[in-house]
């Protein structure tokens, strides 16, 4: 995917060539065992869907790091410090923004990183419309990519990086030390890392937060057979597929699949992607960590956990994290 692209462009203009999306179904569905990138599930239906996926009563994630915002924001504004330039990681909804917004000091400029621009423009206009004394500099981005931020308006005392929501669990551990490294020189020297990080818990509670009732995450998974085939001409049958998300305790993640329901071929611009009956396709991970585990993972990308609050029933956390030469220091 491109990196960067002028917030202008359309929500069909942000989408990656098309090309690129056959070459990553290709090649994707040729591997053994198969696997798509978690990427593909974010059109413009994904992102509508993820926002029910976040309102339905099994998933506690967002519910539990907003209760934590609402009740830690001050204590972790005054711990961020005056003049911060706020980076956030895929921006969202801004409902846990709003709250650090309404708490910080002094803050430099509020910089949106997100890769569909339709999302982006909204939660500017509205963030702006509540902040008005904050510089908004929106980034049609993809995150994972370096990124060339822009130019504050008066310089910062530290630019701090916000990526809420337990993201960081769809990487694995080694990619999530890449990441976490780059996000690492993008702050800066003096800056730093507020990230929220999904905890581990018992396994029926984190199996029921991706299995709804109301079958919102299983539509929402499928989708991204139903953009392949708008997108890349493909034909997926999709009530041909299932959605399945089982948590790993070894691995402390859970694993999403999309689970071929018969044998069956699927077109694949010229090439025909087999499917066994049960044969699966990888498409997501959403790792749990423990305390020691995240700061284990910190500590490879150069980090170190400074602070760390959770919400009353320590489901979820939001981490502070700066860099482990600055404490050395």
């Amino acid at each position: 995917m491109s990196s960067m692209q002028p917030c202008g462009m359309s929500d069909d203009d942000r989408r990656p060539p098309l090309n690129e999306v056959l070459e990553v179904a290709q090649h994707g569905l040729a591997l053994k065992p198969k696997r798509l990138p978690s990427w593909l599930f974010y059109d413009e239906r994904g992102s509508a869907l993820f926002e029910r996926i976040c309102e339905q009563p099994e998933y506690y994630l967002t519910r539990c790091e907003i209760a934590l915002m609402k009740e830690h924001a001050a204590e972790i504004a005054d711990t961020l410090g005056s003049e911060v330039r706020l980076v956030e990681y895929g921006s969202g909804s801004g409902i846990k923004t709003r709250l650090l917004l309404q708490q910080l000091h002094q803050p430099v400029a509020y910089v949106p990183v997100e890769i569909s621009a339709v999302p982006l423009r909204r939660s500017v206009r509205h963030l702006a419309q509540e902040f008005p004394s904050v510089p908004m500099q929106p980034l049609c981005a993809d995150f994972s990519r370096p990124l060339r931020l822009p130019i504050p308006v008066r310089a910062p005392r530290r630019t701090v990086l916000y990526f809420p929501g337990s993201t960081i669990g769809n990487f694995e551990n080694r990619d999530a030390a890449v990441l976490l490294r780059k996000m690492r020189n993008e702050m800066g020297d003096a800056g730093g890392i507020l990230i929220g990080v999904d905890l581990k818990k018992d396994a029926a509670t984190i199996e029921a937060a991706y299995n709804d009732r109301a079958g919102v995450t299983a539509e929402f998974t499928l989708n991204m057979l139903a953009r392949l085939n708008r997108e890349i001409a493909s034909d997926f049958d999709l009530a041909g597929f299932s959605h399945r998300a089982h948590y790993n305790p070894m691995a402390g993640r859970i694993e999403t699949h999309l689970v071929s329901r018969r044998a069956q071929r699927v077109k694949i611009g010229r090439v025909d992607a087999v499917f066994r009956e049960d044969e699966a396709i990888q498409v997501e991970y959403s790792c749990k960590y423990s305390p020691q585990d995240f700061a284990a993972l910190a500590a490879r990308a150069g980090l170190a956990v400074v602070r760390m609050w959770t919400d009353a029933r320590q489901m979820f956390s939001v981490q502070y994290l700066v860099r482990a030469s600055t404490l050395a220091g």
